[in-house]
Protein backbone atom coordinates (compact mmCIF):
# COMPACT_ATOMS: atom_id res chain seq x y z
CA UNK A 1 0.00 0.00 0.00
CA UNK A 2 1.30 3.46 -0.79
CA UNK A 3 0.32 7.10 -1.16
CA UNK A 4 0.07 8.56 -4.63
CA UNK A 5 -1.09 11.61 -6.54
CA UNK A 6 -3.40 11.32 -9.54
CA UNK A 7 -1.66 12.95 -12.50
CA UNK A 8 -3.71 11.74 -15.46
CA UNK A 9 -6.16 9.32 -17.00
CA UNK A 10 -5.99 6.40 -19.40
CA UNK A 11 -8.89 5.73 -21.78
CA UNK A 12 -9.38 2.22 -23.11
CA UNK A 13 -12.55 1.63 -25.12
CA UNK A 14 -11.70 -2.02 -25.78
CA UNK A 15 -10.88 -4.19 -22.76
CA UNK A 16 -11.86 -7.47 -21.17
CA UNK A 17 -15.51 -7.61 -20.03
CA UNK A 18 -14.74 -7.65 -16.28
CA UNK A 19 -13.14 -4.19 -16.61
CA UNK A 20 -15.99 -2.59 -18.56
CA UNK A 21 -17.00 0.60 -16.82
CA UNK A 22 -13.72 0.86 -14.91
CA UNK A 23 -11.81 4.14 -14.81
CA UNK A 24 -8.01 4.00 -15.08
CA UNK A 25 -5.83 6.72 -13.59
CA UNK A 26 -2.11 7.46 -13.76
CA UNK A 27 -0.77 7.70 -10.21
CA UNK A 28 2.62 9.07 -9.21
CA UNK A 29 4.00 7.51 -6.03
CA UNK A 30 4.76 10.02 -3.29
CA UNK A 31 6.85 10.03 -0.12
CA UNK A 32 5.39 10.51 3.36
CA UNK A 33 6.13 14.25 3.09
CA UNK A 34 4.04 14.27 -0.13
CA UNK A 35 7.01 14.83 -2.47
CA UNK A 36 7.06 12.94 -5.76
CA UNK A 37 9.08 9.74 -6.17
CA UNK A 38 9.03 10.13 -9.98
CA UNK A 39 7.51 6.64 -10.36
CA UNK A 40 4.14 6.21 -12.04
CA UNK A 41 1.63 3.39 -12.27
CA UNK A 42 -1.77 2.88 -13.86
CA UNK A 43 -4.40 2.00 -11.27
CA UNK A 44 -8.09 1.12 -11.52
CA UNK A 45 -10.16 3.69 -9.61
CA UNK A 46 -12.68 2.16 -7.19
CA UNK A 47 -13.59 5.34 -5.27
CA UNK A 48 -14.11 8.12 -7.82
CA UNK A 49 -10.77 9.90 -7.45
CA UNK A 50 -9.93 12.90 -9.60
CA UNK A 51 -6.94 14.68 -11.06
CA UNK A 52 -4.56 16.11 -8.47
CA UNK A 53 -5.98 14.17 -5.52
CA UNK A 54 -3.82 12.28 -3.04
CA UNK A 55 -4.92 8.64 -2.95
CA UNK A 56 -4.23 5.31 -1.24
CA UNK A 57 -3.17 2.60 -3.70
CA UNK A 58 -2.96 -1.15 -3.09
CA UNK A 59 -1.32 -3.80 -5.23
CA UNK A 60 -1.25 -7.54 -5.67
CA UNK A 61 -4.14 -9.65 -4.39
CA UNK A 62 -5.63 -6.65 -2.57
CA UNK A 63 -5.95 -4.80 -5.88
CA UNK A 64 -7.52 -7.80 -7.60
CA UNK A 65 -10.23 -8.03 -4.93
CA UNK A 66 -10.87 -4.28 -4.68
CA UNK A 67 -14.20 -4.41 -6.49
CA UNK A 68 -15.80 -5.79 -3.31
CA UNK A 69 -16.84 -9.04 -4.96
CA UNK A 70 -15.41 -12.53 -4.69
CA UNK A 71 -14.26 -12.40 -8.31
CA UNK A 72 -10.73 -11.27 -9.03
CA UNK A 73 -10.02 -8.33 -11.31
CA UNK A 74 -6.95 -8.69 -13.54
CA UNK A 75 -5.24 -5.56 -12.19
CA UNK A 76 -1.95 -4.88 -10.42
CA UNK A 77 -2.96 -1.62 -8.69
CA UNK A 78 -6.22 -0.18 -7.38
CA UNK A 79 -7.12 3.14 -5.76
CA UNK A 80 -9.05 2.35 -2.57
CA UNK A 81 -9.15 5.72 -0.80
CA UNK A 82 -8.95 9.48 -1.25
CA UNK A 83 -6.73 11.12 1.38
CA UNK A 84 -8.00 14.12 3.32
CA UNK A 85 -4.91 14.77 5.44
CA UNK A 86 -1.53 13.23 6.26
CA UNK A 87 0.01 13.72 9.68
CA UNK A 88 3.49 12.51 10.60
CA UNK A 89 4.40 12.22 14.30
CA UNK A 90 7.55 14.05 15.35
CA UNK A 91 9.31 11.53 17.60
Amino acid sequence: MYLGKVIGTVVSTIKIPSLTGSKFLIVEKINQDLTAKKQTEIAVDTVGAGDGETVIVVGGSSARMSNGKKTDLPVDAAIIGIVDTVEISQC
